[in-house]
């Protein structure tokens, strides 16, 4: 089930609601947001609803172990308790995700015939094994304490805003919530705002972007060129960001109605003047996971060069893997890391002696670069868009247009996505929020963008969703 789809916004949610804010206790509160988010997850995937709920029922013992080793003073028992938990969660997100993956890469390689797994990748695996690491690791570290209500457990890991597509929610962040939160009118007005504004994104900008972009990646043809190329891997560098920095939105909104308050996911990345800052900006809880729970226990930067060159190189790699069981992936991931090198040790000092704009477009085009990378379906693929994109071809622009005319109205939104992919919208709203005429005009115009929505969902199937497969 989405977010962006009719049977939750007019099924799921409203039932959800009128029974969520007829209790009066967080305890009765707690199991039906736990009984409503596993609906949620079994609504797309009925059979791994078991293997979740198991992950979190071992985390949960190993947890309760880990503490009790603590309190007792059993430090080695507590360090391998806490391997032995670490091992089973990160064996259980290799095996699903990346097994058939290793198997194919063994037979090519070594000509092997090991037969491949009939594994269908459990919705959501990567996210919610991060969040459940960052319980288990934060536990043994001492930084939170230990939860000895299994579905207050259980509801952290479930919790269907963030379930899916994240953002990774770290257990500190919502420790004190789970069991004492207040939900207020005020906060579910702003959640249903932030809600709206995520769900503009997806629908509005996202899917029209994904016309586009899909046309282009899914068929080639020989009649596609420099231009087209180009144009499709901007199309799909809008459609990511607004379908999902959109979802991110509409987690953050759902948790702020039910009284939960999540921390931010992106911040306007695509106005970054470096690659470094651009990482800054995009999916914080990942990159932020990565650096708290690899880089920084690797030595991060505090140890000699070559450590640290290593330390990087590591985190990227498994960033790449992360996103999904292919090589294109794992470029993806080495093309940022050593690019992050490069910044770090000799183009950071040109950087800052360059005009703004000008940084802004080496990052702009890096990232272009990027995204094609992790688009492509295939290596083959990538190196054909490669060739197209930097050794000039003429696009057959009147055969396209004669078959796919209407295909190129999508790109009309290009503009909208340009506009509120920077900051501009959120200082305008610093500028004149407290005035009443303009919170009236604000309030009218995320109306009729839920009208617009709810429109576009009735009269289009097309609804796709790139995070959905992580």
């Amino acid at each position: 089930m989405l977010f962006s789809s009719l049977t939750f916004l007019f099924g799921f949610l409203p039932v959800l609601f009128l029974i969520y804010f007829i209790c009066r206790n967080n305890f009765a509160k707690n199991i039906i947001l736990l009984l409503f988010s596993l609906i949620f997850y079994a609504w797309g995937e009925p059979k791994y609803i078991f293997l979740m709920l198991f992950t979190v029922l071992i985390v949960y013992i190993f947890g309760i172990l880990i503490d009790r080793c603590d309190k007792t003073k059993k430090y080695i028992r507590k360090k391998v308790f806490f391997i032995i938990c670490i091992v089973l969660l990160i064996f259980s997100l290799v095996f699903f995700k990346y097994s058939n993956f290793i198997f194919q890469n063994i037979n090519n390689i070594f000509g092997a015939n090991i037969k491949t797994l009939k594994i269908v990748l459990p919705i959501g695996i990567s996210f919610y094994t991060f969040q459940i690491l960052s319980y288990i690791i934060d536990l043994y570290n001492k930084k939170i304490k230990v939860q000895n209500n299994f579905f207050n457990l259980a509801l952290y890991v479930s919790f269907f805003p963030q379930l899916i597509a994240g953002p990774i929610v770290r257990y500190e962040t919502i420790e004190e919530e789970i069991s004492n939160r207040k939900e207020s009118l005020e906060n579910i007005v702003s959640g249903a705002k932030r809600f709206i504004i995520g769900l503009s994104k997806k629908i509005i900008i996202a899917n029209q972007m994904a016309i586009f972009a899909d046309l282009i990646y899914n068929n080639y043809s020989v009649s596609y060129g420099t231009s087209i190329i180009w144009l499709a891997t901007i199309a799909y560098t809008f459609q990511i960001y607004f379908d999902f920095s959109g979802y991110s939105d509409m987690a953050i909104g759902l948790g702020k109605i039910f009284g939960f308050n999540f921390l931010e996911n992106f911040d306007y990345p695509y106005i970054s003047t470096s690659i470094t800052e651009f990482w800054r900006r995009w999916h914080i809880s990942l990159s932020s996971w990565f650096r708290d729970y690899v880089y920084i226990p690797l030595g991060g930067n505090r140890v000699n060069k070559t450590k640290w060159i290593r330390n990087i190189i590591i985190v990227w790699l498994l960033t790449g893997l992360w996103h999904g069981a292919a090589w294109n992936f794992i470029i993806w991931g080495l093309f940022y890391g050593f690019l992050l090198l490069f910044e770090k040790l000799f183009f950071k000092k040109v950087l800052d002696k360059l005009p703004k704009f000008i940084c802004w477009l080496y990052t702009i085009f890096i990232i272009l670069i990027g995204w094609l990378i992790f688009r492509v379906n295939s290596l083959e693929q990538l190196i054909i868009y490669l060739k197209e994109m930097f050794i000039f071809n003429k696009t057959d622009w009147i055969f396209i247009l004669s078959n796919e005319l209407t295909t190129f109205n999508s790109l009309i939104f290009i503009i909208p996505a340009i506009i509120f992919s920077t900051p501009i919208i959120k200082k305008i709203n610093i500028k004149f929020g407290g005035k009443v005429w303009y919170t009236t005009i604000y309030n009218i115009m995320l109306l009729v963008l839920l009208l617009v929505c709810i429109t576009c969902l009735t009269s289009s199937s097309y609804n796709p969703f790139i995070y959905f497969r992580f």
